[in-house]
């Protein structure tokens, strides 16, 4: 089982979103799965991977050629994948994972979980798509989403497609269980 995280690279975030990153990391680790990741090495993004290796699992990371130059890269992945731009390592993320997990994150983080999202609901895939929010930090998200239910731009069923959580434990048992 690989599963595909998305989350912040931020490093002026509160250090409870690098601890949360990195005790999924262990969890997946932990249930011998593996980890698909945008290939960086700080704030969120790395210490996921970090936890993921500490616990003994493998590390896959996709990451842009621009974002290598600028060192940002996670040489201590298992797996690092060079991609030539932002869109190939989106694309590359959703091939190689069998589930999706969102983590608190910024614009890149939303962006790239409304994309898998859309595409589970328009059968471009059948995998798991999962916040895990244990903070409440997209709780003004969730608020959104359901005015825009109201008003008829979410779709019946969308809403249902989207698993949202506050444990690591829940957000990996939608995954794939234990």
């Amino acid at each position: 089982m690989r599963i595909s995280v998305y989350c912040s690279s931020s490093p002026t975030i509160d250090k409870k979103y690098q601890e949360l990153a990195f005790e999924l990391g262990e969890a997946i680790g932990a249930r011998s799965w593996n980890l698909v990741s945008g290939g960086g090495h700080i704030s969120m993004m790395g210490a996921v991977a970090r936890g993921v290796r500490k616990s003994g699992g493998h590390t896959i990371g996709v990451i842009p050629q621009l974002l290598v130059d600028i060192e940002f890269a996670d040489k201590d992945s298992h797996e690092l994948q060079v991609v030539g731009s932002m869109r190939e390592r989106k694309g590359r993320i959703e091939e190689l994972g069998d589930a999706f997990i969102a983590l608190p994150g910024g614009l890149g983080t939303l962006e790239e979980l409304f994309e898998i999202w859309v595409g589970r609901f328009l059968n471009f895939h059948q995998k798991p798509v999962v916040v895990l929010d244990p903070f409440g930090l997209y709780d003004p998200l969730k608020t959104l989403i359901d005015h825009l239910e109201v008003e008829g731009f979410v779709k019946p069923g969308q809403r249902e497609l989207l698993h949202w959580c506050t444990t690591i434990d829940q957000a990996l048992d939608i995954c794939g269980g234990r």
